[in-house]
């Protein structure tokens, strides 16, 4: 399969950036997407040209490092995938793909398509922690925990970060993040007893930090790799509102 790819290049995030247009040849259906990338900058580095910067890690689906957008799609247009398990097969042979980095304020482009994602990273440092006595391990039975809050907390905590909800949304809003961060403890006892505080802790960095507001696009949902529900967002808003009717 041959394809034409229209690639983001950018020196920094202060630098001005454009597309650049690439070609690839006899790339098999099989390939993975991030394994197409590599067989390019083998191409430039061959060339003495600079390799296209991307982030990558696990390749498994489970890091979520390997952000890219693709023909206007978060990972690609495929559901329930990050970019590393995107295969060539779903493109047609002698597509144009256009290839760009998470566009987001709050996620300043560090080279090409590699960004800054270190944001996320401080929203979890201001409350996604619980305070537990470090004593004895406790019995796994000795807090019985419904089954339906436990599927609800386990389905929260499969968000991987990898920011999709960020760049899908018009208003580059981190809500979707927050809210299954917030809520995989808010279903679970151990997270109950901080759970206030760590509602407003939450939405108060990710307002500093300078993500856009939710106005209930869905948009963040649909193109989530791990098919997170808004409907934590909804939890996440009687989190703090409740918390913020007690002070």
């Amino acid at each position: 399969m041959n394809f034409t790819l229209k690639i983001w290049r950018q020196k920094d995030a202060k630098s001005k950036g454009g597309f650049e247009t690439f070609k690839v040849q006899d790339i098999s259906p099989d390939t993975s997407f991030l394994e197409m990338l590599d067989i390019l900058n083998n191409n430039l580095i061959h060339e003495g040209k600079d390799p296209i910067v991307f982030d990558h890690d696990c390749r498994e689906g489970i890091c979520g490092m390997c952000s890219l957008h693709i023909n206007g799609f978060a990972h690609g247009p495929d559901t329930e995938i990050t970019t590393c398990q995107l295969h060539m097969r779903k493109f047609k042979d002698g597509d144009t793909i256009t290839i760009e980095p998470w566009r987001s304020s709050a996620f300043p482009v560090i080279k090409d398509l590699a960004v800054d994602r270190s944001a996320f990273d401080k929203i979890l440092q201001a409350g996604g922690f619980i305070s537990v006595n470090t004593g004895g391990v406790p019995d796994a039975n000795s807090i019985l925990i419904p089954k339906k809050d436990a599927d609800e907390s386990m389905d929260a905590a499969a968000c991987i970060g990898c920011g999709a909800c960020v760049a899908t949304c018009k208003n580059g809003s981190a809500m979707l993040f927050v809210a299954a961060r917030v809520s995989s403890l808010a279903k679970l006892p151990q997270g109950r007893v901080e759970g206030a505080r760590r509602a407003k802790a939450m939405v108060a960095k990710m307002d500093e930090l300078g993500f856009g507001s939710c106005t209930n696009t869905r948009a963040c949902e649909s193109q989530c790799p791990k098919l997170i529900s808004i409907s934590h967002i909804a939890r996440l808003n009687r989190e703090f509102l409740k918390a913020k009717f007690r002070d």
